[in-house]
């Protein structure tokens, strides 16, 4: 399993909304230098990031993103997921019809996967975005 680069620039854009002081907006382009991402690249993710609730956008003079929820309440797993669609370490796990051997229900490798995806998810789920700052 490799982690896209969109979703290392969202934990990233999320960590740096999560450093400001309350009441701050960020411009994204302002993130986007802070960051080192390109704006377009910044833009694109920040839509997926407010369409999962995770920040909200404000337009506008002095408009900018912020968070939508404390930093406490955001997981690496939520932010993850929202910009890469829910985690599977196999073709199987995400979709029991593209599994080769055509007997999902007694697959042992099968089975121990989907057990260290549950570990992967848990610890996803553990890491938020406040412990992280």
């Amino acid at each position: 399993m490799l982690i896209t680069q969109e979703a290392d620039n969202a934990f990233r854009i999320v960590l740096c909304l999560a450093e400001l002081p309350h009441g701050g907006k960020r411009t994204a382009r302002s993130i986007a230098e802070n960051k080192c991402i390109s704006v377009q690249f910044t833009l694109k993710t920040l839509n997926k990031l407010v369409k999962s609730k995770i920040a909200k956008a404000f337009r506008g003079v002095n408009g900018g993103y912020v968070l939508n929820k404390p930093a406490d309440e955001i997981s690496l797993l939520e932010v993850l997921e929202a910009v890469d669609g829910p985690i599977a370490i196999n073709k199987c796990l995400r979709d029991s019809g593209n599994c080769s051997t055509g007997d999902i229900g007694t697959c042992n490798v099968r089975c121990e996967l989907e057990r260290i995806q549950c570990l992967l998810r848990q610890e996803l789920s553990n890491i938020t975005i406040s412990s992280l700052v």
